[in-house]
């Protein structure tokens, strides 16, 4: 019996037809049919029900399911107990990455560069998502690993959170706004914004939850007229005069110089933090260990350089 037509078959039952699972094996439809066959054959009895559109196991398929899966955890366990004495590290892991999570603080790309050529036989997956849908994935075992902006005063249940950059919020007003006709034009008082047009990230971001939190404890909405997904961006439409946008302070260089008004947000301050986010239990494989274990190492040698504070979460 062929460890990788037993994998053939979880996949299919996976993916609920042969089309999606050849298509995520990376091998034709054909083959992938043939190569169950074999194995069906082999067995002396069908595994798989092919009579309607969607490809479903047959009650010996269904019996069969858990050993097969069995089976492949138990050959992925003896090649990592392997790699770990060999020092050689292999497999997959995911990393996910909120838009404009680390600005020009930590360079993602040589980061990642320097890992995969230190263990070249690791796949690296990135993603950028919103922070509220990367805690998801990470419940859910589709990420390893997440650099995010904390939605929720603490962590979710399951997640340890380690935070790497924490900063106030501020409002980016360009000239001749209002607010700057004020005695104090190094900060605003959050009730002030009231009624303001705001420029903010997108709701599911750090900062969006920490706005929006604050501003329901004031007693009033936010309103948000611009959403963007980068940082620079918000800063470049407060700049042309759209509203005021919302921003982790240090985080409006791409905007033109001299056309933004940095007034820090207070009564209450509000912060902004990224956070470096797990599974409490703790990666599943040795490959995405060592990637936490390195980023953990990185991240505050690259913030510190940057004058950014970072403590633990």
């Amino acid at each position: 019996m062929d460890l990788r037509q037993l994998s053939y078959f979880v996949a299919v039952v996976e993916d609920g037809g042969f089309t999606r699972a050849a298509s995520r094996l990376h091998l034709s439809q054909p083959g992938l049919s043939s190569q169950i066959r074999q194995l069906e054959r082999e067995l002396g009895q069908p595994l798989l029900d092919r009579s309607s559109r969607s490809v479903t196991p047959t009650e010996v398929g269904r019996a069969v399911l858990p050993y097969a899966r069995a089976a492949l955890a138990a050959a992925d366990a003896v090649r990592q107990t392997v790699d770990e004495y060999t020092g050689l590290l292999r497999g997959r892991v995911t990393l996910g990455l909120v838009s404009g999570a680390t600005g020009h603080a930590f360079d993602v790309a040589s980061f990642l560069a320097d890992f995969h050529d230190a263990h070249p036989a690791v796949e690296i997956a990135l993603t950028e998502d919103t922070s509220e849908r990367m805690q998801a994935a990470l419940l859910a075992g589709e990420l390893d690993v997440a650099l995010l902006g904390p939605t929720g005063a603490a962590p979710p249940s399951g997640i340890s959170f380690e935070t790497v950059i924490d900063r106030p919020l501020a409002a980016a007003v360009a000239p001749g706004d209002p607010l700057l006709s004020r005695t104090d034009r190094s900060s605003v008082p959050l009730a002030e914004l009231r009624a303001r047009p705001l420029i903010c990230l997108p709701r599911g971001t750090g900062v969006r939850a920490v706005l929006e939190r604050a501003c329901a404890q004031a007693g009033f909405p936010p309103h948000v007229t611009f959403e963007a997904a980068a940082p620079h961006v918000l800063a470049q439409l407060a700049a042309r005069g759209l509203g005021i946008a919302v921003l982790p302070t240090g985080d409006t260089a791409p905007a033109p110089n001299g056309r933004l008004h940095m007034l820090r947000i207070t009564q209450p301050e509000l912060r902004a933090r990224v956070a470096l986010a797990w599974r409490t239990t703790g990666p599943a494989s040795p490959a995405a260990r060592a990637l936490l274990s390195r980023l953990r190492e990185a991240l505050p040698e690259a913030v510190d350089r940057r004058g950014d504070r970072h403590h633990e979460g």
